[in-house]
Formats: C-alpha cells, sequence, structure tokens
C-alpha cells in the first residue's frame, strides 16, 4: 500500500500563491485552500517516495523567509503520513464540480452524474497526478483551449498534443470540443495511468487520445505529422528549454498555450519566443499565474 505526506501549511491570505509555489517546487501537484477571517488552510498531498523529512524541514525555512520578506508572520507547517486508503478519503472530501469557461465543466468521477447538464462534462479521478480544473493555471488554459476550439472554422482533423498531461485534463477538454485526434505525454508514470483511466471514465477510444511516458522528444518521435494546437501546462524552465523546438511541433498556422508561468517570469518567456519567431496572441492572468496564447510571427 503507498505513503502520502499530508502537508498542512496555515498563513496569512497575502501568501496563498507562495505557498502553492512552494509546494508545487516539491511536487505536491494538487492542494486544497480553506479560508477563514483572511488566514488560510493550504493542504497538499505528496507520495512519501518524492520528498524526504528534510525536504519538508526545508520547504517551512522557505516560507518562513518569504514571510518575512513580505513582513507577514511566518506560516505554520505540519506534516503526517497518511495510507493510500486515508489519502485518497481526506484529498476527495476538498474537491466539488466545477464549472469552468462557458461550455466546460469538471466533475468528480465518485460522484452521482449530473442530470440535464447542458455543458461538456469531464470526468476526473486524476490520483495523484496534476489536473482537477481548481488550479488557476488548468482554469486559464481549459478557457483557452475553449475560446480557440470555439470557432466553427475548425480544421476536420484537427489535432491536439498536450505536454506534461498531468490528468489528462487538457486534452480530453479538447476532443470533447470538438478536436478529432489527441497525444499526451508526461514524465510521470502515475500521470499517464491517470490519463489513461481519466480517458475510459469520458468514453474516449484509445485510437483518439494516444498516450505515452516520455516528454517533446517522445512526442515528435510519434506525431504522424505536426499538430494544429498544443498546450504546456508545466514550468517555467521546462517551457524554456523546448521553445526552440515548438515549430517542429505545429503546423505553419497552428497555435499553442503556455502556462504555469509567473507573473514575474513573463518577460522571460516573451524575450525567448519573440528569439524564435513566437508572438503572444493573449495573455491572461488569474491571481500570480499567467496563461499566453502563442502563435508564429
Amino acid at each position: 500500500m503507498n505513503r502520502w505526506w499530508e502537508i498542512c501549511v496555515w498563513g496569512n491570505g497575502a501568501l496563498e500563491e507562495i505557498i502553492a509555489w512552494r509546494l508545487a517546487e516539491i511536487g505536491c501537484q494538487q492542494n486544497a485552500v480553506e479560508e477563514y477571517e483572511g488566514n488560510i488552510k493550504v493542504t497538499a498531498y505528496l507520495p512519501i517516495e518524492r520528498s524526504e523529512l528534510l525536504d519538508l524541514a526545508a520547504l517551512s525555512l522557505q516560507l518562513k523567509h518569504s514571510a518575512l520578506l513580505a513582513e507577514l508572520p511566518a506560516p505554520k507547517v505540519k506534516c503526517h503520513i497518511l495510507q493510500e486508503e486515508d489519502w485518497s478519503n481526506n484529498w476527495k472530501q476538498h474537491w466539488q464540480p466545477q464549472e469552468i469557461g462557458d461550455s466546460l465543466m469538471v466533475y468528480p468521477a465518485w460522484i452521482a452524474p449530473p442530470t440535464g447538464e447542458l455543458r461538456h462534462v469531464i470526468y476526473l479521478d486524476p490520483g495523484s497526478a496534476f489536473g482537477t480544473g481548481t488550479h488557476p493555471t488548468t482554469q486559464l488554459c481549459l478557457e483557452a483551449i475553449e475560446m480557440r476550439l470555439a470557432s466553427n472554422n475548425l480544421a476536420p482533423n484537427f489535432s491536439f498534443a498536450d505536454i506534461g498531461c498531468g490528468s489528462g485534463i487538457l486534452a480530453i477538454a479538447a476532443l470533447l470540443l470538438g478536436a478529432k485526434q489527441a497525444y499526451a505525454v508526461d514524465t510521470d508514470i502515475l500521470a499517464i495511468k491517470a490519463t489513461h483511466h481519466n480517458r475510459q471514465l469520458n468514453h474516449i477510444p484509445e485510437a483518439q487520445l494516444w498516450v505515452a511516458e516520455g516528454d517533446l522528444d517522445t512526442l515528435l518521435h510519434n506525431l504522424p505529422e505536426p499538430v494544429d494546437g498544443f498546450a504546456c501546462n508545466i514550468l517555467l524552465e521546462p517551457i524554456l528549454g523546448m521553445i526552440p523546438r515548438f515549430q517542429e511541433l505545429l503546423k505553419p498556422n497552428g497555435w499553442g498555450i503556455l502556462s504555469g508561468i509567473l507573473v514575474d517570469q513573463v518577460p522571460r518567456v516573451v524575450e525567448l519566443l519573440n528569439q524564435h519567431k513566437w508572438s503572444v496572441a493573449t495573455l491572461w492572468k488569474r491571481k500570480s499565474w499567467c496563461c499566453l496564447t502563442i502563435k508564429r510571427s
């Protein structure tokens, strides 16, 4: 049976983005936030194999330092170990159906299906994979995909790729919104398992959503031809490393969606995009996170 760290952080509400960022740095891909009287409690889960007690001690020191710089009280951090059954039950208590954009709804698979729902319902059981629709970057990407696929003049065989697919939520959304073929890769084998599982929950044929453990190289090696659109919701440094190769991934009139980027990191991304003849078509912001839609200059 797998075991998990349950990490609870109590602090001032102004530290929410810093706390989320620090948790993401150590590998926590999902967290739940409870608000009370200007303060917050952030709860996150991490497979025990991915972090040691020293890493969690460092997390506490980093948050304390960030709070001091912001002239706010230091957050309180507590960690303890859960068995998989306890983790699953605890985590699921925090997640409820959520409407996103004009036409999407993300729906926990363990809740009774909705009746009479007019939105495209994405059924998810993400396990430890990132992507439940609660994080600002996932919401921004879903809204950007919706905006791009809302057009009535999609190519008959419109194809979409998701680099760092997590739960598979973005690829599944693209298919529900009209894409005919999707490709998804992630370096985390747990994300690959989650994407396969969520594909089945949404009754998507295996041939329509190709999924593999790997990175951009893996994707390029297996694509029959460049895609019409892609999304990449990961972190800054991996995105910067991939920008020089985006032209291999996309058709000449294709578009890409980049997120997992903090507001103050945007200039670095835009500068490198310009160097490789990409332009930013839209830039959306939610809290401290940004989402960029790009196309060839």
